[in-house]
């Protein structure tokens, strides 16, 4: 599967637009140490947010195979926080089918 966020993929036409997929996954941050009072990375929340983009993007990749697609552009993600310590990431674009 190609995934890019450019509107188009360089070398290859567009041969068909299947339509819009996603994927949408919440994770929980394990407990566990959060990062420094005084500051730094906050490596259990980016180790969260790393399996979000991961699972995310797997879900969205499924979308575009069950619709027959074998690309996605325009791909973005996005993220929002649900409550304390957990979050929302959803990566979305348009599956098509290049030639």
């Amino acid at each position: 599967m190609i995934i890019v966020t450019t509107e188009t993929v360089p070398g290859k036409a567009i041969a068909e637009v299947k339509g819009l997929v996603r994927g949408i996954t919440v994770q929980e941050k394990q407990t566990g140490t959060f990062g420094s009072l005084l500051g730094g990375e906050m490596d259990s929340y980016n180790e969260m947010l790393d399996a979000a983009v991961k699972i995310a993007i797997g879900r969205m990749v499924e979308d575009a195979k069950r619709q027959g697609a074998n690309a996605i552009i325009g791909m973005q993600l996005m993220s929002s926080t649900i409550v304390h310590g957990a979050a929302e990431m959803v990566a979305y674009g348009t599956a098509v089918v290049v030639k």
